[in-house]
């Protein structure tokens, strides 16, 4: 599986580490489960329907994270990724914690992804 990343992921994932130092690592503990298996699971992913696009976008809303001790998979992070099947290709467009947000940044989506 080929992992990219939009700037505004990196910036994300910038703005994030500062409070929370584990977050590169619980990142790529997610790439290797997307890895083996990349499509939607609910209850913990689910593919953001309504954008009007053929890309795959899926949102992942159970993530661990070592900086959340004793919370397993309810930490409130949520990422959000484009799904290429054919080619093999995962590329991450957003990360957030839920209590700084509530919902995915569509537009975002929309200007990366016809």
């Amino acid at each position: 599986m080929i992992f990219e990343e939009l700037d505004e992921f990196k910036k994300d994932i910038k703005k994030l580490l500062k409070k929370y130092r584990t977050l590169n690592d619980d990142v790529e503990i997610v790439k290797k489960v997307l890895s083996i298996s990349p499509n939607e699971r609910p209850p913990f992913s689910f593919r953001i329907d309504g954008l009007g696009i053929e890309t795959c976008v899926i949102k992942i809303k159970k993530i661990a994270s070592k900086s959340f001790k004793g919370k397993g998979v309810n930490s409130g992070f949520r990422i959000i990724y484009a799904h290429y099947e054919k080619e093999e290709k995962i590329i991450m467009i957003e990360i957030y914690h839920k209590s700084n947000k509530e919902i995915e940044d569509k537009e975002r989506i929309l200007n990366n992804f016809k």
